[in-house]
């Protein structure tokens, strides 16, 4: 943490545990009995509950999205440049929700859990989530914290199909939508990155089939394998060049399989540093979620159709080396949002970020957010 809190930061946050004992229904058609959410919220509810903004945290994200929890905390919450007094989206007017989603490993249920029926560690017995799945799951905490509306729902990649499910699934208790760096479901491509992620974790021998937890071990090797390769995903050729370029750890050539390359060194940080901290259940879990995401599907793949039921303002943003979700499949969105004469905005902005770009402070994309999220304060009738 900095030596003093900035005025722009939420501050020191405690993360609240929220107890469900009403059974959920998957779309799987598996279910379960009970569960609890990890929940931070910033800023406070107003009397009508009309300035909630719920945010959907993306494939490795939690409930951590602003401020530090201690004053021992090196880095703040995932998304702290967007959240704070005076930043797009101000906790001086809104009051802001993240969760940790259900299958994760940051305190709400998940594989790590014990299991009631067993008094293991669910491992490979928690069942797959698929976005719809969370969306039900965040509706229940709506109910639990008073509110009936969201003035926005708020996401990125994952988080942005969350965000656009929830526009499909409760068109009622959506006022706005916000849509970043997502698409309406997989390429084929990202698909097949999921599967080399999926296999290398689940080939690893420390695997043990999912209950490795029950083995007292890890599928480290394998986790960081996994995150290797995600990683290359969210970055762009160009920002990877001009950050590494083919800079050598040592200035020179050794002849021999270590990491010589600056890129190899970052990749293998990376990769170490996830695979210490995350759960590779979750892991298959969250990617499996990526995969089955298609809301479409039950409109005849007419996403127009689709989202004609919906009855909120959008706005999609994209990133022009974004190569993982492409400007493309937010154009997508678009144009189906304006097939169905939805109320929408879409900008596209210039970053050599990668897909990473939505969680960076870029000046002209908090612009661009801070403008739609002051139209979304007006309408809400909180300016």
């Amino acid at each position: 943490m900095p030596t003093e809190i900035p005025e722009n930061s939420v501050g020191i946050v405690t993360p609240q545990v929220y107890s469900f004992d009403e059974p959920l229904k998957l779309r799987s058609g598996q279910e379960l009995p009970a569960y609890d959410l990890m929940v931070e919220t910033y800023g406070t509810l107003n009397e009508d509950a009309s300035n909630a903004v719920l945010i959907c945290h993306a494939l490795s994200g939690d409930h951590h999205a602003a401020g530090y929890h201690s004053s021992e905390d090196k880095k703040p919450g995932w998304w702290d440049s967007a959240i704070g007094p005076g930043k797009p989206i101000d906790t001086n007017r809104f009051f802001v929700v993240a969760l940790n989603n259900l299958g994760g490993c940051a305190g709400s249920t998940g594989p790590t859990s014990i299991n009631p029926a067993t008094g293991k560690p669910y491992g490979s017995d928690f069942p797959i989530f698929c976005v719809r799945d969370w969306v039900n799951s965040q509706a229940r905490l709506a109910d639990r914290l008073g509110i009936q509306k969201w003035a926005a729902v708020v996401g990125g990649s994952l988080g942005g199909m969350q965000a656009l499910r929830w526009s499909i699934q409760y068109p009622e208790r959506v006022a706005h939508c916000v849509v970043i760096a997502s698409a309406p479901k997989l390429t084929t491509q990202n698909i097949a990155f999921n599967e080399v992620a999926r296999q290398a974790i689940v080939k690893d021998p420390e695997f043990h089939d999912g209950y490795y937890l029950e083995k007292d071990t890890i599928p480290k090797g394998g986790l960081m394998q996994a995150r290797m390769l995600g990683h290359i995903t969210y970055l762009s050729d160009d920002g990877m060049a001009l950050k590494f370029g083919r800079d050598l750890k040592s200035g020179k050539l050794n002849f021999n399989y270590d990491s010589e390359f600056e890129i190899e060194s970052y990749l293998r940080y990376q990769g170490e540093r996830f695979s210490g901290q995350f759960d590779a259940n979750t892991y298959l879990l969250m990617t499996k979620a990526l995969d089955y995401f298609d809301p479409a599907a039950a409109f005849d793949n007419n996403l127009a159709e689709c989202l004609k039921q919906a009855q909120c303002k959008y706005m999609v943003m994209s990133f022009s080396t974004d190569w993982r979700f492409s400007p493309k499949r937010s154009e997508e969105i678009v144009n189906a949002l304006m097939e169905a004469d939805k109320d929408v905005s879409y900008v596209e902005i210039e970053s050599d970020k990668g897909h990473d770009a939505f969680l960076l402070p870029i000046p002209r994309y908090m612009q661009v957010f801070d403008a739609f999220m002051n139209r979304v304060a007006s309408n809400q009738g909180l300016i």
